[in-house]
């Protein structure tokens, strides 16, 4: 079973992601399941998820990097053990710290194929975030393997240079691609990506 995690604050557009990056392995036929800690800035809750397909599963609130890491790692062995899965995607709540995640996911003993962190930046609100939460920010983004800046679509001039800019400054040598979730520009470099992770697809 291969896990990705899915950070960025509120609103980043996590939910959309994880819907297009499930849609992507359901289509390649892989049996894929998703743990949502937040309904998501597009209203997405598990039933909702369920009807496209998945199985979904909704931790209720709280943050899994703390009050719910009991029942964040009892929900994977349960995954684990019911469904067994190919691909796991886990949206964490937008205050959550997916570095921490990712540990929890190997504290669960689930026996994961891999477990990787993308993490979304928000092109319209990333100067205010940074004026408000700079540090909270860097330790949010710290263990991501690919970084995503998304609403390219909404991006004014010289925003995504910028934006670039700081996490080459912060995180030198750590893979960043500007993509829009809304209209799909640059999605092929997450399917890429996260498809690269599966041993079958590398050796096919």
């Amino acid at each position: 079973m291969d896990v990705f995690i899915i950070g960025g604050f509120l609103g980043s557009g996590k939910t959309t992601m994880l819907l297009d990056l499930a849609k992507v392995y359901t289509g390649k036929g892989l049996k894929t399941a998703i743990i949502v800690n937040e309904s998501g800035e597009v209203g997405v809750d598990g039933a909702t998820i369920k009807a496209e397909g998945y199985s979904a599963t909704e931790l209720p609130e709280g943050c899994i990097c703390c009050t719910l890491v009991g029942t964040l790692q009892a929900t994977l062995r349960n995954i684990k053990r019911d469904l067994d899965p190919d691909v796991l995607i886990i949206e964490p709540t937008g205050l959550a710290l997916p570095h921490k995640v990712k540990q929890f996911v190997h504290n669960a003993m689930i026996d994961e194929d891999s477990c990787s962190i993308i993490g979304l930046a928000d092109v319209e609100r990333f100067d205010t975030l940074l004026e408000k939460k700079e540090a909270f920010y860097k330790m949010q983004m710290s263990g991501s393997d690919l970084i995503l800046i998304n609403k390219m679509d909404l991006a004014k001039p010289g925003q995504i240079e910028h934006i670039k800019a700081w996490f080459e400054q912060n995180f030198p040598g750590k893979p960043v691609q500007e993509v829009s979730a809304k209209t799909g520009e640059n999605m092929d470099k997450l399917y890429d990506f996260t498809l690269s992770k599966r041993p079958r697809d590398r050796s096919s």
